[in-house]
């Protein structure tokens, strides 16, 4: 048998008669990943060692040395100094094995009224929650710089699409205010997952209590979480919190994947209408013209890396009987991995937006093509000879393929040969040809007009400020 003196089987293998097989340590050690979870796990078994100090459970004295303890700990830890173990299987009994080498036996003091199930429960909230909080923060910067970009943008013209082709022109600040829009939901979906994860299962102990004396809801108080969770089974077993962060997250890598996408679009010769600078973009090894948005399409790709993060994690909770298993290990490197690539992608879109520059008089040019004001001379035809719709429709089809034989733009067309279609058009119908026209026509709430784009810029200033605030 081998010597067990400095493993964890030391401190919890006690009805053990003979060690572990190599094997089973390595699949049974999870130091190698969440040890990034350390200083949340010296943060609880402080709040926790406090309680138990006050509800007179530890002695005043061993509460004093244990977290002199932890702090030192905490040191060593900041200053790449601990001595990680992989024999200790994980952060709680590296920590609490170095704590007896630094106080003795007061150490095992610490444990009291707790189980590592509702330590690790407690220490990946802590995390998911701090990774949340760090999320809200980028999400809000992006949001910010978006609108900046809008508001400087609200009378800038270029092409809006449908199926990827010309449809209306619209104002490149409307083009940006949508997808404020969608990252104000995200935003919100982020607020909403750190209410709902910010109870605390520290006290729920193996899976049914403890008989000792203990306050959870101070343990809840001194961790900052608004309460304790109600039920223990629940507190132990349950990982909705990284779900939910994740399923935010995912939904967030969507947006910037959509916004990656039309950044690398916009990037390319064909449409031309932005530029980033070399902070954010890449040369190619053989062709030294180019100039590559390898940053948007990074952002493009790692979306799937998140979206896998959600789905290995629903994956392995799918069949959990309660309380915990050890299947649940497998939480962490999806979540850290996904949150790291989250972050990343919030921090490289707020660097292209913020360096982008439009081109604006190409986005112009594009917008005039393929008879994008269409719509309005139909709409012109409804308004002023009180056509219906389907009639206006079918007759500004004819004088779109009349303007394609000619090959000319709707408002290059002659009035006469308008009228060879619709006898009773007049010259006012060009008042509404024009992609300015266009633009500043569409005045309802939503709309594209500069003067709706410039209110929604407004208004979303107003909404940064006050969450800054």
């Amino acid at each position: 048998m081998r010597d067990e003196t400095n493993k964890s089987s030391g401190l919890i293998r006690g009805r053990f008669g003979e060690g572990m097989s190599e094997v089973m340590e390595q699949i049974n050690a999870s130091i190698g990943f969440d040890q990034r979870m350390a200083m949340q796990d010296i943060d609880g078994s402080i709040a926790h060692v406090t309680m138990l100090c006050e509800q007179k459970i530890v002695s005043a004295e061993d509460a004093v040395a244990i977290k002199d303890g932890l702090e030192v700990i905490r040191t060593e830890i900041s200053s790449g100094s601990f001595p990680f173990s992989v024999e200790l299987e994980d952060i709680h009994m590296n920590v609490e094995a170095r704590l007896r080498e630094l106080i003795g036996a007061a150490a095992g003091r610490l444990h009291t009224a707790r189980s590592r199930n509702d330590q690790v429960a407690t220490d990946f909230r802590l995390w998911v929650r701090e990774a949340n909080d760090r999320a809200i923060a980028l999400v809000q910067q992006l949001i910010a710089v978006l609108v900046e970009q809008a508001g400087e943008n609200t009378a800038t013209i270029m092409p809006g699409y449908t199926h990827l082709q010309s449809a209306q022109p619209v104002s490149f600040g409307h083009h940006l205010m949508a997808y404020v829009e969608m990252f104000g939901r995200d935003l919100g979906r982020l607020r909403d997952c750190r209410e709902r994860m910010n109870e605390s299962p520290l006290g729920a102990a193996a899976l049914a209590g403890t008989s000792f004396p203990i306050d959870r809801a101070r343990t809840a108080e001194l961790l900052g979480f608004a309460r304790p969770m109600r039920n223990s089974l629940d507190a132990v077993s349950d990982r909705d919190f990284a779900l939910e962060y994740l399923a935010a997250a995912s939904m967030c890598m969507t947006h910037l994947s959509r916004l990656a996408d039309e950044i690398v679009l916009w990037m390319s010769p064909q449409y031309s209408f932005i530029e980033l600078s070399d902070a954010w973009t890449t040369g190619s090894s053989i062709m030294p013209q180019k100039r590559n948005p390898d940053a948007a399409e990074l952002v493009r790709g790692k979306v799937g890396r998140v979206h896998g993060s959600l789905f290995g994690l629903l994956t392995v909770m799918k069949a959990l009987p309660l309380t915990f298993s050890k299947d649940m290990q497998e939480d962490k490197e999806r979540t850290f991995d996904g949150a790291d690539t989250f972050e990343l992608c919030l921090k490289a879109m707020i660097g292209m937006i913020g360096d982008m520059t439009p081109r604006a008089a190409n986005m112009r040019a594009a917008a005039g093509a393929a008879h994008a004001t269409a719509t309005d001379l139909a709409d012109w035809l409804v308004r002023e000879l009180g056509l219906p719709f389907r009639e206006a429709h079918h007759i500004t089809g004819q004088l779109v393929r009349l303007a394609d034989k000619h090959g000319v733009r709707l408002d290059e067309l002659p009035l006469a040969a308008m009228q060879e279609v619709e006898a009773r058009i007049d010259e006012n119908v060009f008042a509404v040809l024009g992609i300015e026209d266009s633009v500043n026509s569409r005045r309802s709430l939503g709309g594209t007009s500069p003067e709706c784009v410039a209110r929604q810029v407004e208004e979303w200033r107003s909404r940064v400020k006050q969450s800054l605030a």
